[in-house]
């Protein structure tokens, strides 16, 4: 069972999943473990993940482990029509389609939904949001959340008292936040800019909005490609954060005036409002990688405009009144997926063995678990950290059995009697 775009396209699309399972070490053996064990036998899995190689190896190594996979894509710009097509032909459902307009993206959720799933690995929260609106009919065992956008929804729907199964907040996980956010964020995000706009970095002035891990990694990248970055925040202790990286923050309003490229990481509504567009100069990059399209408000750029045309591949202009022209990349999606080829491989690897694994947990502890969010255990943590390190070659110390005992008496008896065990202060 599948809906896809053209299986001619497949021959492509395999490629690109040998090529990212061969880049994959940490989901390889996961797999390979799956394979032998079979924890997911009789699982139905639904998907919905930015549809490409790298969630193509995840959906693939859930299917290793016994599991009944639905797929379907979590944006429609992200999603690649020969991945589509290559895993059609593993014998995983699969529903999606490049640009689909939102009515069909709609009806490829619902058709993930259709199968029944067991386990909801979702990234955004758009399989959920059906769960708990249209589909209620449908209680899966639980689910796991890949991005930020995806935790904020869970966290409202906890506090509300309205979730409705046990979900795991991949998201914030360490090994997702720290390198995931981080450095895939960092460098896809200037891969989509730079791949689409083919302009230099260096020398120009970037407005980073907003300074969580995503906006951190974005910063980060630009400096390092010589950019001048402005970040603009609305948290005081993040925008002191970035003060001290060395980062110049200003409000918006102000940034408005300076900047050449801005780029927002907010997850919020209207981050770069008509009032700031009214201000930027001509010639302004606008970029967005949040996950929804709505940082930068569409309507007030188009209402601005006298003209639009596409300029280049994923780049609009809109002509402005007073003859300013503004150049919108990616119609305000994830620029670093509707434009390029999202988090580089290694990083993906990481994130999806903590998927793979989370689910994993969730089917073993279902029966202790209450409908509510979850932190990822810390255990499959650690374990994905040290499955990294030897993929690099890497070796680390270890605490002697002296230094734990040392450790655990220091604080016993600093407790009791302010002084170290040794008497010193």
């Amino acid at each position: 069972m599948a809906e896809i775009p053209d299986p001619g396209l497949a021959k492509s699309g395999r490629l690109k999943l040998e090529w990212a399972s061969n880049h994959m070490p940490l989901l390889g053996r996961i797999k390979e473990r799956f394979a032998r064990e079979r924890p997911f036998a009789g699982v139905k899995v639904g998907i919905s993940i930015h549809l490409e190689a790298k969630t193509a190896c995840l959906a693939r190594a859930f299917q290793a482990g016994g599991a009944e996979v639905a797929v379907t894509g979590s944006n429609p710009l992200s999603t690649q029509d020969d991945v589509v097509a290559a895993l059609a032909e593993t014998g995983i459902a699969v529903f999606a389609r490049h640009g689909v307009p939102m009515e069909e993206y709609e009806r490829h959720l619902n058709l993930v939904l259709d199968t029944k799933p067991d386990l909801i690995i979702d990234d955004g929260g758009d399989l959920v949001r059906l769960l708990h609106t249209s589909r209620q009919e449908q209680r899966p065992l639980g689910g796991c959340e890949e991005t930020t956008t995806g935790v904020q929804r869970l966290r409202a729907l906890e506090r509300e008292g309205r979730l409705r199964f046990p979900m795991f907040a991949v998201n914030d996980a360490e090994m997702k936040r720290l390198f995931d956010n981080r450095y895939g964020t960092g460098q896809s995000v200037w891969d989509g800019i730079m791949r689409t706009t083919n302009l230099s970095i260096a020398g120009k002035t970037v407005v980073v909005a907003g300074y969580g891990w995503c906006g951190k990694g974005i910063a980060l990248r630009a400096r390092g490609l010589g950019a001048n970055v402005i970040v603009t925040e609305v948290n005081p202790i993040r925008a002191l954060e970035a003060a001290m990286e060395g980062f110049r923050v200003v409000p918006m309003r102000e940034a408005a005036k300076l900047g050449e490229i801005f780029i927002t990481a907010t997850g919020c509504i209207d981050v770069i409002d008509k009032e700031s567009l009214e201000l930027m100069r001509d010639g302004a990059i606008l970029a967005n990688a949040g996950h929804f399209d709505v940082e930068i408000s569409l309507p007030a750029l188009k209402g601005l405009a006298v003209a639009r045309r596409e300029v280049r591949p994923n780049v609009e202009e809109f002509k402005l009144t007073d003859g300013r022209r503004l150049y919108l990349l990616a119609q305000g999606r994830l620029v670093n997926l509707a434009a390029a080829d999202g988090h580089p491989v290694e990083i993906m690897d990481l994130s999806f063995a903590l998927q793979a694994l989370t689910g994993e947990y969730l089917l073993k502890h279902r029966a202790g678990l209450e409908p509510r969010l979850y932190p990822v255990p810390e255990e499959i943590d650690q374990l994905v950290a040290e499955l990294a390190l030897r993929a690099l070659g890497l070796e680390i110390d270890s605490l002697s059995e002296a230094q734990q005992r040392y450790i655990a008496a220091s604080a016993r008896t600093w407790y009791i009697t302010g002084r170290e065990p040794d008497g010193g202060k």
